[in-house]
């Protein structure tokens, strides 16, 4: 049986005890992949951030909540796989300095921000026989970016779409997507389901194992 990593959802970068920084990724997508992958017979691992989904029948759910916590999980897991698609929102920056206590109100605050591990370039690296797919949000060039990303990252597909201006592109059922693969071949989806596009991607994936 062919095994499989993905990642879903948003990370969470705490700020203080109450309060995070974070982004509005719904996991929705990451989470329809993984049913899928598990419905074409693949043993599924999920790395979820925070996310309000039930677990998808049949695959083992890793919870994390911080983008180092999802490195952590994520290179855990990555040893035994034949694929790993990367569809979580990792959050780029993280708190330097976290507060212990809750800050208060009154005059201006200033957060010093680290960057996180560029979690999808590291696995490019070490990627080997496996087949790596990741996602790319963009809000300039869609097919350029996303075409430079795939060869910067080392990916054999990625899955891109725009994020602008009075366009929700969070949580909706049906969305638009590029899928460009290594071969430089692509393909358009307008106003499609989750779910068949995640069926694309798995049947895609499944023809270079």
């Amino acid at each position: 049986m062919k095994t499989m990593l993905v990642t879903a959802g948003p990370t969470r970068e705490r700020v203080d005890p109450v309060r995070f920084i974070s982004n509005y990724s719904t996991g929705v997508f990451g989470y329809e992949i993984a049913r899928q992958a598990r419905r074409a017979g693949f043993k599924v691992t999920l790395v979820s951030g925070p996310t309000a989904l039930e677990d998808p029948e049949g695959v083992k759910v890793v919870r994390v909540v911080s983008a180092l916590e999802m490195r952590r999980a994520v290179l855990k897991e990555f040893g035994p796989c034949d694929a790993v698609v990367m569809a979580a929102a990792v959050g780029d920056w993280r708190v330097r300095s976290l507060s212990k206590n809750k800050i208060k109100r009154g005059g201006s605050v200033t957060l010093e921000l680290a960057e996180n591990p560029d979690i999808l370039a590291e696995l490019g690296r070490k990627k080997g026989k496996r087949v790596l797919v990741g996602f790319a949000l963009e809000s300039g060039s869609l097919e350029g970016n996303a075409r430079r990303k795939l060869l910067r990252k080392n990916l054999d597909m990625i899955v891109a779409n725009r994020v602008s201006p009075g366009r929700d592109v969070f949580g909706e059922v049906r969305t638009d997507v590029l899928v460009i693969d290594r071969s430089g071949g692509k393909k358009v989806f307008r106003g499609r389901t989750k779910r068949e596009i995640a069926k694309f991607i798995i049947d895609k994936v499944r023809t270079y194992l």
